[in-house]
């Protein structure tokens, strides 16, 4: 058992605040590690030491941090096997499906230095009368970056890459809930010292940080109503912002289609990493016709999720991350079978100790339940059935989320018409994925702010006009 520190400046350094918060592995209720609780001391002094640090970096050429960054993924890529064992003592996920998205994370990496070296930073047009215009794309300085637990080494990968590469400096705070990974991960990585400067706590760190007027851009994933503060807190600073919050994803399962192989998909897609990722299937919407064959499949695909300690390789579904997971979890299922829902898999919740939540398929759900309009992050797929098409849509988009939705039909009209349902990216006949030039923003509660190809080097610069007359 370790007390965590934060690393500013190149040194770990014990933080100011007095109290620390205790982080237990959610597969034995082990104490694994403290956390210090933060305080604006803390921020103040991790925001200071990436600002000493943003000139020299910023004058670095793009070739010459793409270089470092190159190495950074190359280290993390060595170290997978170590971070994904971290993740699974401090939130639960299988340590090889954790290798998988921290490979998924380093590709990122590497795709976003793919992307600055075809980014124009600067470009100048000259106009018929000789005069000529030059716009530049200049780092914003320190950029606030704020991760969640769920993918504690991917989102901090997708994060850092635009904005370093940018000449942006960063600081870094890790969710209190899984901060061992992203603490091995800055312990690895070879970077010019206050380059990436690690900061632990709760909101006691989070709330200064968003508001530091020493910050340019406040990068924050993690629930509506956090989300709802930091945008408050970087507003009033006159920070900019990239908000990428909550979700209840809708997919919707048209008439047509391969009743079991799509249950088989939408499995995957409500189920994986026990139901904790922001465009996991949350509303499930399928079509009348198909109804019956799809909910006996995903039945059957629901009781495939075991549950175990993410150690063990044959453990499909690890735990919640907590047990106050656990509790907003059930609390969504008994509430739907208090106004009517049926559970046909799982549902309850296991004795002993741990976190763990089985995979758990509900039908008869409807709009009055708080499994159908509010995020569960769990492993919860509630099925309603839609007579047509045309409700299927209405219905998936009659919500204040957007962040993703997904399509599984084979009508050609009902795959144009897919992109109508308000979100940050539409899936058809698959779930995830996309190309390398693929660019969202959320919608609604949602968040704000677009990221994604050439749209993460806007947000991580700020473009500036110089204009010369004519001879």
């Amino acid at each position: 058992m370790r007390t965590l520190q934060n690393h500013v400046g190149g040194h770990w350094t014990a933080s100011a605040a007095d109290g620390t918060g205790d982080l237990v592995d959610p597969a034995t209720d082990e104490l694994v590690a403290r956390w210090p609780v933060g305080c604006a001391e803390d921020v103040d002094r991790a925001v200071t030491a990436a600002a000493a640090a943003r000139p020299a970096w910023s004058a670095l050429s793009l070739d010459e941090r793409l270089a470092h960054l190159e190495r950074v993924a190359d280290t993390v890529a060595a170290h997978t096997d170590e971070l994904a064992e971290l993740q699974c003592r401090e939130m639960g996920k299988p340590v090889g499906l954790g290798a998988t998205f921290i490979a998924n994370g380093v590709a990122a990496l590497r795709g976003s230095l793919a992307d600055a070296r075809s980014y124009t930073f600067d470009t100048t047009t000259t106009h018929p009368n000789g005069s000529s215009t030059r716009v530049l794309r200049h780092p914003l300085g320190v950029a606030a970056v704020i991760t969640p637990w769920n993918f504690p080494v991917l989102n901090v990968l997708i994060a850092i890459g635009p904005l370093l590469a940018a000449g942006n400096t960063v600081v870094l705070k890790p969710s209190e809930r899984s901060p061992l990974s992203s603490t091995r991960l800055v312990e690895l990585l070879d970077l010019p010292d206050g380059v990436l400067v690690l900061v632990h706590g709760d909101v006691r760190a989070g709330g200064p940080l968003a508001g530091h007027p020493g910050v340019g851009l406040v990068r924050f994933t993690g629930s509506v109503a956090a989300g709802r503060a930091v945008g408050a807190s970087s507003g009033h600073s006159l920070h900019r912002s990239v908000l990428e919050l909550g979700g209840k994803d809708p997919v919707i399962v048209d008439a047509g289609v391969d009743p079991v192989a799509t249950a088989q998909a939408v499995a995957f897609g409500a189920f994986v990493n026990t139901g904790q990722i922001c465009t996991s299937m949350e509303r499930i919407y399928v079509h009348r016709d198909v109804a019956t064959a799809f909910v006996t499949a995903l039945c059957e695909a629901a009781a495939g999720y075991t549950t175990g300690d993410g150690r063990d390789e044959k453990t499909v579904l690890g735990p919640l991350v907590d047990r106050r997971q656990r509790e907003i979890v059930h609390r969504h299922v008994t509430d739907a079978v208090d106004r009517g829902a049926t559970v046909l898999v799982g549902g309850a919740v296991p004795p002993g100790p741990s976190s763990f939540y089985p995979a758990t398929v509900l039908t008869g759900v409807d709009e009055s339940m708080l499994v159908m309009t509010e995020e569960t992050f769990g492993p919860v797929a509630p099925v309603r059935i839609v007579d047509s098409w045309e409700e299927g849509i209405a219905r998936a988009g009659d919500s204040p989320f957007g962040l993703a939705c997904t399509v599984y039909t084979s009508d050609p009209a009902h795959i144009a018409s897919a992109g109508s349902v308000p979100a940050a990216v539409t899936w058809v006949n698959q779930w995830q994925g996309g190309g390398p030039g693929r660019v969202y923003e959320p919608s609604g509660d949602s968040g704000m702010g677009a990221t994604g190809s050439h749209a993460a080097f806007d947000a991580a610069t700020r473009p500036a006009t110089v204009h010369v007359g004519a001879p």
